[in-house]
């Protein structure tokens, strides 16, 4: 099926997205929805006709550990809840440690890439497999923007996406920013990514903008678009119709007007290089060699009847079932192709749950880095990591920064150093608060009582642990004074 233009939802732009023209679709982040209900910006939006897409950010189908059936079960009931024709996730890891290595689990807050390997590329195909398995509607995977590259990589960009493609028939949500942040920071062409990737796995792409410093480019969907990604666009569009093109915007929300002036430079970018397309497909003499048919078999993004699951093939040298929607899901789900299945190398979980640990603990625990790395590279990324977990905790519970006014951030950048995230972000919170109220607490008693308030607010009851004990120590002397 075909999606159009569209835009990233965000409660904080709900109203100028209900107020732009033209809009065929959005795409809202799974995590921020609950699963039994919508904001009425969305129920308003899908009377109107509306696709809503729900985005992922935390399932980790690139880590070692097999998805979470929870986290998948949350993705499902969202996609159930929108009536959408499919969902979306990264090509990533957030989380690392646990059983697989006997260490301590470590909470990123971040995508990061996977080591385009073997060994990586098996256990991504598995656990892309158990996550279709799960969905009720198809689902299809983002290139993720980077920072830092993994030493000893067989296989580029484009050729891991189109061996991905080919092994578990999912598709792809191709975002042009990211090819262009992985082209500034690691030297990677985006025409031949794309020259390389099936393009017509294609289920929509991202547009969004970033800034460089220093000769690295952030991807902070907190700038305009720039040039070099609307060129990246093009490239794209040069090569395929893409079913669907969304504009993200993650932060430093501009006006309506402003969003609007973006998407029509889309729209502009993308009509002008269909144009260019067909006069170089005109100029070419009939007598050309036909473009080489793609390896792998992708289902037509056409609106398909819902498809009844009936399990995994009985052996490995079995085709798989076509797994598609389940019965009753939304009219016009995408289906899968049955594709044969394959299981991961013996050992091949376990090397890359030490690799992807030791690169994780590098970065958010100060342990030395792992061989073959840029240094600089990891430190960049590891102040980019302490700096989003200062910015969502900030979001996420927002009274900490008016408490501790300008001392909140460097307070949380030191806490951040020497305690790595294990959990979500407002368990973040809680702990960066606990640290605060243990070691010592505020000079400022009213700020000293606003902040024990608030985390007796929201501490509920739960088993009294050593840090408990230990806050409810303080608060007995801090009473006594």
């Amino acid at each position: 099926m075909r999606l159009g233009i569209g835009i990233g939802w965000r409660p904080e732009i709900a109203a100028e997205v209900e107020a732009l023209t033209g809009i065929d679709w959005v795409e809202a982040v799974a995590e921020n929805l609950c699963a039994d209900h919508l904001p009425d910006s969305l129920v308003r939006l899908r009377e109107r006709g509306v696709t809503v897409v729900p985005h992922g950010v935390s399932l980790g189908l690139g880590g070692a550990d097999r998805p979470d059936p929870e986290r998948l079960a949350g993705l499902a009931a969202r996609a159930e809840l929108l009536g959408t024709p499919l969902v979306t996730e990264h090509i990533a890891f957030v989380r690392a440690g646990g059983p697989l290595t006997a260490s301590p689990r470590l909470e990123a807050g971040h995508l990061l890439p996977v080591p385009r390997t073997r060994d990586a590329l098996d256990v991504l195909c598995e656990n892309v497999r158990i996550a279709q398995d799960a969905l009720p509607v198809p689902l299809a995977l983002e290139n993720i923007a980077a920072l830092i590259s993994w030493p000893d990589e067989e296989l580029t960009e484009g050729q891991f996406l189109a061996e991905l493609v080919e092994r578990t028939g999912v598709r792809l949500l191709i975002d042009v920013a990211n090819l262009h942040t992985n082209h500034v920071n690691r030297g990677e062409d985006p025409a031949k990514a794309l020259d390389e990737l099936p393009v017509e796995a294609i289920a929509y792409v991202h547009v969004a903008g970033g800034v460089e410093k220093d000769g690295v480019w952030h991807d902070t969907h907190a700038h305009p678009v720039s040039a070099p990604v609307l060129d990246v666009l093009a490239e794209l569009r040069s090569r395929v119709d893409p079913p669907g093109v969304l504009l993200e915007r993650d932060d430093a929300f501009p006006p309506g007007a402003e969003l609007a002036a973006e998407l029509e430079t889309i729209r502009g970018t993308l009509r002008s290089a269909a144009r260019a397309g067909t006069v170089a497909r005109a100029a070419v003499p009939p007598s050309a060699p036909a473009a080489a048919a793609p390896a792998a078999p992708v289902a037509p993004l056409t609106s398909a009847a819902p498809v009844a699951r009936t399990g995994v093939a009985a052996s490995a040298g079995a085709a798989a079932p076509v797994v598609g929607a389940r019965t009753g899901a939304p009219r016009g789900a995408l289906a899968r192709p049955a594709l044969p299945v394959r299981t991961p190398r013996p050992g091949a979980r376990d090397r890359t749950a030490v690799a992807q640990t030791a690169l994780l603990s590098a970065l958010v625990a100060g342990t030395p880095a792992p061989e073959g790395f840029d240094h600089r590279r990891l430190r960049v990324q590891s102040r980019a990591l302490a700096a989003k977990r200062a910015d969502v905790v900030a979001k996420v519970a927002p009274e900490l920064p008016e408490i501790l006014g300008d001392s909140y951030r460097p307070a949380f950048l030191s806490y951040a150093r020497s305690r790595p995230m294990n959990g979500g972000y407002r368990r973040d919170a809680m702990e960066f608060v606990e640290r605060i109220l243990v070691s010592g607490g505020l000079p400022d008693p009213v700020a000293q009582r606003r902040l024990t308030h608030w985390w007796e607010d929201r501490s509920g009851p739960r088993p009294p642990g050593r840090t408990t004990r230990l806050v409810r120590a303080a608060r007995a002397v801090l009473a006594g004074k």
